[in-house]
């Protein structure tokens, strides 16, 4: 089959053929005639399968046929994506894809500037591409109507309600016009998505091109079971034999937390190692550059946190690391995603302490794959004692990490601690009472001991 049997325009295939794009996948084969008729769609399919143009390729004809132009501080097609970095990644396949059609695609996300948001809305849009929150914070200023879109997009859901986005997305929806296209794809679906998708959807198809968290067929999965002191040592002789033996082209490590992959990054450089990190704590410069000389191979090593499992589209990364196993088993399968793309093999490596084995239970249970145990490799004991002997304590941001990852542990289905009031908010600094309302406060400001008097 080829994109021309499936109905596209003549601008829409010119594109396609600028890429070198000849054959189309198996979720463009199902969903493009699909929303080519203006249906709802609900799309299951795990990332690197193709769902952007999938949904972006005849949204492109739909909005081209109705001819409409676009009014000023409005858009036609409104894309809600969970991270910046995905959301860069679809505006520009946008941007290619309707190049011969001549629509203006925008980014709307956090860490850029709001005026420059204004600015590019303020004569209406075709295309924009979002993250909830910061289209929230437009739409309180009356920097965009939504009123008048066409075709909503909501690509990645089950992360952005891991991401908490649910209120944020509650907000936007209640924004729009209840006469629309809407697409809503994701890669789980768990009951809270498939609530959600009978919320926002009207009689939809339904495509599926994969098996609910399944792990891509050409990644060899190997673990390594090893003490958490022994991590750091064990990553870095995984990375120097890696690329002295050539084996290792682009290399992807996961941690649970931003600081854990900062202290990472600090470990490697110590012993010569280069590496990036990025996660939620750096400004969106600092993550455009980590991205870019990932992308460009000039710092082959990346150290991320589970922002980028679905956040980061690029070719030739040989081999997936998690350092540290995640908490949710849904984010293996998106971690190791991140290799064998278009075609190409890949491996991933787990390191598991034990206390992760449950973590690695329930990765077995949902996905049933065989991971491949491998052993420590020679060297490890004395790797370590050079390694920890390197470098500060932990930070005291870093002991907080990991106190509450124990806790989750430990009382994995208890909800997240009540966070104490700042000052401003009706608490008091340090947990003390102010002066004049009781405590040891009222009694050294009012009850002052009486002068002694002869007797």
């Amino acid at each position: 089959m080829t994109f021309e049997t499936l109905g596209l325009s003549q601008p829409v295939l010119q594109a396609l053929a600028l890429k070198g794009y000849d054959s189309p996948t198996p979720i463009q084969t199902q969903a493009i005639p699909t929303v080519l008729t203006g249906r709802d769609l609900l799309g299951i399919a795990q990332t690197g399968t193709g769902k952007t143009a999938a949904f972006m390729l005849p949204s492109i004809d739909r909005l081209v046929a109705s001819d409409q132009r676009p009014k000023p501080r409005s858009c036609r097609m409104l894309i809600l994506a969970p991270t910046r970095e995905l959301a860069g990644q679809i505006a520009e396949s946008a941007r290619e894809y309707a190049h011969f059609a001549h629509l203006k695609v925008v980014t709307v996300f956090g860490g850029t500037s709001v005026g420059r948001n204004k600015q590019e809305l303020a004569r209406g849009v075709d295309v924009c591409v979002a993250t909830p929150g910061r289209l929230v914070d437009l739409a309180e200023q009356r920097a965009i109507d939504l009123s008048s879109v066409e075709i909503l997009v909501l690509d990645e859901a089950d992360q952005m309600l891991d991401l908490g986005f649910i209120h944020a997305l509650k907000q936007i929806v209640r924004l729009l016009p209840k006469q629309r296209q809407t697409l809503f794809f994701s890669a789980t679906m768990p009951n809270a998505i498939r609530q959600l998708a009978d919320q926002y959807l009207t009689n939809p198809a339904q495509v599926s091109v994969a098996p609910q968290a399944t792990t891509a067929e050409r990644v060899i999965q190997q673990v390594a079971f090893c003490q958490n002191t022994e991590k750091q040592a064990f990553l870095t002789i995984l990375l120097r034999e890696g690329f002295a033996s050539k084996e290792m082209d682009r290399v992807l490590v996961f941690t649970r937390t931003k600081h854990g992959a900062d202290r990472v990054v600090k470990k490697l450089a110590q012993v010569g190692i280069r590496a990036n990190a990025i996660h939620g704590n750096k400004s969106q410069p600092q993550r455009e550059k980590a991205l870019g000389e990932f992308r460009a191979g000039s710092a082959r090593i990346l150290i991320a946190t589970d922002i980028a499992a679905r956040g980061i589209d690029v070719s030739g990364i040989s081999h997936v690391i998690n350092f540290e196993l995640p908490n949710v088993a849904e984010q293996y399968v998106h971690r190791i995603g991140r290799t064998a793309r278009a075609g190409a093999a890949g491996v991933a490596i787990s390191l598991c302490a034990p206390d992760e084995k449950a973590y690695l239970r329930d990765i077995w249970k949902l996905t049933k794959a065989n991971l491949e145990e491998i052993g420590l490799p020679e060297g490890l004991a004395a790797e370590a004692r050079i390694v920890n002997a390197k470098g500060p304590e932990p930070t005291r941001a870093e002991r907080d990490d990991r106190s509450r990852d124990q806790q989750r542990r430990r009382f994995p289905n208890k909800g997240p601690a009540v966070r104490a009031k700042p000052r401003g908010e009706g608490g008091h600094a340090h947990g003390s009472k102010p002066a004049g309302v009781g405590g040891n406060g009222n009694r050294r400001r009012f009850n002052k001991p009486r002068a002694r008097t002869a007797v």
